[in-house]
């Protein structure tokens, strides 16, 4: 990181999970200062919000703010409607059926309805870097986590906001994690310090929080742990961490 990058201002996407944890520490290492944005946006429930805010606490960001938004009113997913969440025996069944299409845990435009709402905080903050944790590799499948969405949303962002069309700010979206497998991703983590046992990734909890161990999200978080040689320090419903 240059230099006259460090210290300026920033809006990191951040939901409670392991991937915008990770990168949320990716921006804390360069030196921004991190205006961490969260969301309740109708999701089926509130774990990943504790968890946003335990790892917001832990890593000293000073601004966090959460932010409602009803996707529940439109549903369409199994996140925001009464959808049942898939499950799978093992990650390699869930390997299987990726690629088939994509999935009901996808939340229509979500990342594009989340990019909004940061890209319109940085501009009040005068900030003009956005980091958001998607990923192309051990990913559902989602349109919105792939390298040409994050290309066009940037071209979007300096053509529809004020300091982009007057020039006094270059809009950049970052994603860093966008070629990393999970494994990759985990042992950056543990590199910068991150605490995983504060994060919460799961898709369909129960109601005391703990994980399910076999929705997508648990499946490739568990699949990331185990090819970076380490142990996931969360636990699931077995009682015992996998």
């Amino acid at each position: 990181m240059a230099d006259q990058d460090r210290s300026k201002p920033a809006v990191v996407l951040v939901s409670g999970g392991l991937d915008s944890t990770t990168v949320l520490a990716i921006a804390k290492a360069g030196g921004y200062r991190v205006n961490a944005l969260s969301f309740r946006y109708g999701q089926r429930h509130s774990v990943e919000l504790e968890a946003a805010r335990r790892v917001v606490a832990a890593m000293g960001v000073e601004r966090h703010v959460i932010a409602d938004i009803d996707l529940r009113a439109f549903g369409g997913s199994a996140l925001t409607d009464a959808i049942d969440v898939p499950k799978h025996d093992s990650a390699a069944d869930l390997a299987a059926e990726l690629g088939e299409g994509i999935p009901v845990t996808y939340v229509p435009a979500r990342n594009t309805v989340f990019l909004s709402f940061a890209l319109a905080w940085a501009e009040t903050l005068g900030a003009s870097d956005l980091f958001i944790g998607v990923n192309a590799l051990d990913y559902s499948g989602y349109p919105d986590c792939r390298p040409e969405y994050i290309a066009a949303f940037e071209t979007l962002a300096n053509l529809a906001t004020k300091a982009g069309v007057e020039g006094t700010s270059r809009f950049k979206i970052h994603a860093p994690l966008m070629q990393m497998d999970k494994a990759a991703i985990v042992r950056c983590g543990l590199e910068l310090g991150v605490d995983y046992s504060l994060t919460h990734s799961c898709y369909d909890p129960t109601p005391e929080g703990l994980s399910c161990g076999a929705c997508d999200s648990c499946l490739l978080r568990l699949k990331g742990f185990s090819e970076a040689g380490t142990t996931d320090p969360i636990h699931y419903v077995s009682g015992t961490s996998k």
